[in-house]
């Protein structure tokens, strides 16, 4: 299959480097040339895992976005949450008719990038997918290697618009056959792991993360404290899509952590693998790294705007993302992504199904 990869970031280099093998034709846009140069020059890159190091090449990379894009059946945005909007304004003049869109994760980026192209004239109709989490335990080695320590298993996503879905799982599932269909573009949203799993190991860390010079939240940052917070958290999450008709499987991060529970979304002893990397031993600024930008600013703030719609009490979420605007002198509700920041707070709950089921009408 034709596959678009967009973006420079861990997730970015382990899907252009796990589809390619795969068998799909690979063509893979960054936007900053300098730091993609290495990667242009020899058109492929390293992966390194469990079977060891070896050279990938690729069909195509590129800094022109058009002709990366030219043909793809499947375009790959596994970014974070805040390059969306702008990314979308350049995506715009490139989209085709029939084109999926999958973001792992979304944030309800669904939502917000199909908002944005319509806005920007964008007459191409595309469909958005969004899942849990990212494909990938990756991240990159200086800049033409990544190291993969893991793959998902279970992948549960959601498509935008919902009436969509039969045809944008049918390509989707080509490329991960990890991929389970759940409802819709709010159900994926509210699926995705990184609102519940960083932000009580950031900032419950805050100490040695500003203390030392790296630090691995994963490793010593996950004590038992530090688990029931996340449970707790993730019991509201759970809450929240109960509230909204959403039903199990809801994927809870528990499970993540349990060698013997339910295979969570990258598979049983995730965990460990993870912590044996040492991949996630790193310098964190709390300022700026996405675990706060992404997971809190936009993650944790739409979680709690959701919770709000839809009658739910979020205490836990709520103090959260309190103390994270302390830590950063900004109010994250005020600033990050909701429901009110998309204009959506006050849709009744036919409405938001029926935009959920059509998408965005231009």
């Amino acid at each position: 299959m034709e596959i678009a990869i967009i973006g420079g970031g861990n997730g970015c280099y382990a899907a252009a480097a796990d589809l390619t093998e795969n068998g799909h034709s690979v063509r893979w846009w960054r936007r900053d040339a300098e730091s993609f140069q290495p990667i242009l020059d020899t058109q492929s890159l390293k992966v390194k895992d469990i079977q060891g190091v070896r050279e990938v090449k690729l069909q195509l990379a590129s800094t022109e976005l058009g002709e990366v894009l030219k043909g793809a059946k499947l375009i790959v945005i596994p970014l974070p949450a805040t390059a969306q909007e702008s990314l979308a304004a350049h995506l715009a003049p490139y989209l085709e008719d029939g084109q999926v869109i999958y973001l792992p994760p979304g944030t309800f980026g669904s939502y917000v990038m199909a908002k944005r192209l319509t806005e920007a004239g964008c007459k191409a109709e595309v469909t958005f997918a969004e899942t849990g989490t990212l494909p990938y335990l990756a991240r990159k080695h200086g800049v033409d290697t990544v190291s993969i320590s893991g793959r998902a298993t279970r992948l549960p996503t959601g498509v935008f618009p919902s009436d969509r879905s039969e045809y944008a799982f049918g390509i989707l599932k080509e490329a991960y056959p990890a991929i389970e269909p759940i409802e819709d573009a709010l159900s994926g949203a509210l699926m995705n792991a990184g609102p519940v799993i960083h932000p009580p190991l950031i900032l419950m860390n805050a100490g040695p993360i500003e203390h030392f010079d790296s630090w691995d939240i994963h490793n010593e940052g996950t004590q038992p404290a530090i688990r029931r917070v996340h449970d707790a958290l993730d019991a509201e999450r759970m809450a929240v899509r109960e509230a909204l008709g959403y039903h199990a499987p809801h994927f809870p991060l528990a499970d993540h952590y349990n060698v013997d529970g339910e295979e969570w979304m990258y598979g049983n002893a995730a965990h460990e693998k993870l912590v044996d990397s040492a991949d996630w031993r790193e310098p964190l600024n709390l300022h700026n790294h996405r675990y706060m930008r992404e997971d809190i600013a936009c993650g944790l703030s739409f979680l709690v705007s959701v919770a709000e719609w839809a009658g739910v009490d979020v205490p836990v979420a709520r103090g959260l993302l309190a103390i994270a605007s302390a830590v950063t002198g900004e109010n994250f509700y005020e600033t990050g992504r909701t429901l009110r920041s998309m204009g959506l707070d006050q849709l009744a709950k036919s409405d938001m199904e029926m935009l959920l089921k059509q998408g965005v009408r231009g």
